[in-house]
């Protein structure tokens, strides 16, 4: 499993170290961690793969974090980014997306937007963009910022963030067109976009 590197450079200072494993490590670390914790609907989350990470915190021993793969489609992301709050990790396994606290990694908010098709690293905004089918979230240094509204009938593109926005396209049923939005990165709030009923 190879990571998949954010859509812009990301600027984000961390405290932490990690490396994606290819099989389980023959001396497990012994504090491991499963994410996601159980689920309505999900007992089988497991049996699609996982995403298996060894976590060096600052000042703590390392853990070894499982994170089950929401999909094996290969066109979904799959990888570790940095994020605005030093201590978190963002992984993201298949589509799902885990923002994992490494001081206290029994705390781990799995991500609403499922699959996450897109990772786009803001440093100038402080947040990481996640973009779904329908619309986009934004984490920022205490967590989930905000969801926004639906974008797109069926797809988002994240294009840039520039002056306080992103910018990006959306798809619109009613003219089979990509159309364009411009979201403010600290409301949510949006103009343009794909889906209108």
């Amino acid at each position: 499993m190879t990571a998949t590197p954010p859509t812009q450079q990301s600027t984000f200072p961390q405290t932490w170290r990690a490396r994606i494993l290819t099989s389980p490590p023959l001396i497990a670390p012994a504090r491991q961690f499963v994410y996601p914790l159980y689920v309505p609907g999900e007992d089988d989350a497991m049996g699609r793969g996982a995403l298996l990470l060894d976590i060096k915190p600052a000042n703590a021993p390392n853990f070894l974090a499982t994170c089950a793969l929401g999909f094996r489609d290969p066109t979904l992301p799959t990888g570790i980014f940095p994020c605005p709050r030093p201590d978190d990790i963002l992984a993201v396994a298949g589509g799902y997306a885990y923002l994992i606290d490494t001081l206290a990694p029994e705390r781990c908010l799995h991500l609403p937007v499922r699959p996450t098709t897109q990772v786009l690293s803001a440093p100038s905004a402080d947040v990481i963009l996640l973009a779904g089918f329908h619309n986009v979230i934004a984490i920022d240094a205490t967590g989930l910022r905000w969801q926004s509204a639906r974008l797109s009938w069926e797809g988002v593109t994240l294009t840039e963030v520039r002056d306080g926005h992103l910018h990006g396209t959306g798809w619109d049923l009613h003219t089979d067109r990509e159309l364009p939005f411009t979201l403010d990165v600290t409301t949510g709030h949006h103009t343009g976009g794909g889906f209108q009923l």
